[in-house]
């Protein structure tokens, strides 16, 4: 980033990300205890994706960074869903 603008995200910011991280993480513990049927799975994945989405533009900088990063981390997400849907296909016909 030699010719851009820095940004420069405050430690407030950081602060509320982690307080949110640890809610998200006490929500989580408190849907595995319940049950929801089907969808406990879902909502702990969705908090999961919402949990790494902070973790990847906050902490590691992605959101100010090359869009080229933006679409490495997207390439490599999409292979953890395809990785996901082939366990879960074999896991459903077994």
């Amino acid at each position: 980033m030699s010719g851009k603008n820095k940004h420069h995200i405050g430690y407030g910011t950081y602060v509320l990300v982690w307080l949110a991280l640890l809610a998200f993480t006490s929500i989580t513990v408190t849907i595995a205890g319940v049950d929801l049927g089907r969808y406990t799975l879902f909502i702990a994945l969705s908090i999961a994706a919402i949990k790494s989405a902070l973790v990847i533009n906050i902490f590691m900088h992605i959101k100010f960074d090359e869009p080229i990063f933006k679409v490495f981390i997207g390439i490599s997400g999409a292979t953890l869903l395809v990785i996901f849907a082939l366990t879960f296909f074999d896991f459903i016909y077994r």
